[in-house]
């Protein structure tokens, strides 16, 4: 079957949002050859409207570059039919999600569970270490993979026996943890990000120390000094009736962490006991974790001040109440609904099924 082109532009995130830069698109070998692939409004940013029929595809549509992340690093990465992706837009449980993985397919209570990070890498985060080597490295794990990405699912390869298992979060609790993130950055590890060759977009300054300010502009901003935050909400919802994608809540966690495990034990096809359940609860709580920071978060925490600690903060929701205006407030809420449609909106703030 003969594939559509994809338009010749890349996006990429700046100061005020998307742009349009130089360059073609390069795709990856299809998966499985039997689908074609997807366009997305003819190369523009995608919007809530854009995947009206179940994402079926064999080659990611979207390429998001930006001061942090580059997406052309799945470009060519060899994927294992057991493999699982899990994603979140950010501070939207990834490293307690790995933290969980790691039980599940490593070995529930083992030494090599305490210390997903090792072995399940941020693979679109732009690094000085050559992408092939890091595909080499991935390529040479002998058990269950599972990876990282705070890609949309647009610009991610797809497979239909892949499992992809993304967390969401009401964005108001999601920046106030960003917040934290950025403000705990050490100054040389910001320098050293910004000095990384092959940046797209302006270099990562300092947080001003005002969460509502940051919160503003954010909003602004269309999710600088991050990425945007309503397509990549919208991509993600977009799938949530494919098989093998599986959306969570971050506030369903919070509130019953063991509900959470057997999903996705289910999910995965992993059997588990009561007793592994407990274990993992335990082991996956944010006190243990906090206790043992430095196994669990990326590089041992060492790019923040305080350590891994300052890492996994507090975990917690609703910080931004009383601190947000009414106005913003309804900012907000009308924004989610009109950027994401009621049912996404509503899912956004309250958890829940979908």
């Amino acid at each position: 079957m003969e594939r559509p082109a994809l338009p010749p532009v890349k996006h990429a995130l700046t100061g005020g949002g998307w742009m349009a830069v130089d360059g073609g698109r390069r795709i990856i070998p299809e998966l499985d050859g039997t689908a074609e692939a997807a366009t997305v409004n003819g190369g523009a940013p995608p919007t809530k409207d854009t995947f009206a029929h179940p994402l079926i595809r064999t080659t990611k549509t979207l390429d998001v570059q930006t001061v942090l992340m580059d997406s052309t690093a799945w470009d060519g990465f060899p994927f294992r039919a057991d493999d699982v992706l899990v994603a979140t837009y950010g501070k939207a449980g990834t490293s307690w999600m790995q933290a969980i993985l790691g039980h599940l397919l490593l070995g529930v209570g083992s030494d090599a569970a305490a210390r997903p990070q090792a072995v399940s890498p941020w693979l679109d985060m732009r690094s000085a270490t050559p992408v092939a080597e890091r595909h080499a490295a991935l390529a040479a794990q002998t058990h269950r993979r599972f990876l990282k990405s705070h890609l949309p699912l647009d610009a991610l390869p797809y497979s239909p026996d892949l499992k992809y298992i993304y967390i969401g979060r009401d964005a108001r609790d999601l920046i106030w943890s960003m917040h934290n993130h950025h403000t705990s950055l050490l100054p040389e590890a910001l320098a050293a990000l910004n000095a990384l060759p092959g940046r797209v977009g302006p270099p990562m300054g300092p947080a001003p120390t005002d969460p509502v300010a940051y919160w503003r502009d954010w909003m602004d901003g269309d999710g600088a000094p991050w990425w945007p935050f309503w397509s990549h909400t919208r991509a993600w919802w977009a799938a949530r009736s494919l098989p093998n994608v599986l959306l969570l809540h971050y506030a369903d966690m919070l509130a019953d962490l063991p509900a959470a495990v057997r999903r996705v034990a289910a999910f995965l096809a992993v059997p588990v006991t009561p007793e592994d359940v407990a274990t993992i609860t335990e082991r996956c709580s944010f006190a243990y974790m906090r206790a043992h920071a430095a196994d669990v978060v990326p590089g041992g925490g060492h790019a923040f001040r305080g350590g891994a600690e300052a890492f996994i903060h507090k975990g917690t929701n609703g910080r931004w109440r009383g601190m947000l205006s009414e106005e913003d407030v309804a900012t907000y809420e009308a924004r989610a609904v009109a950027e994401l449609g009621d049912d996404c909106a509503r899912w956004l703030r309250e958890g829940g099924s979908v």
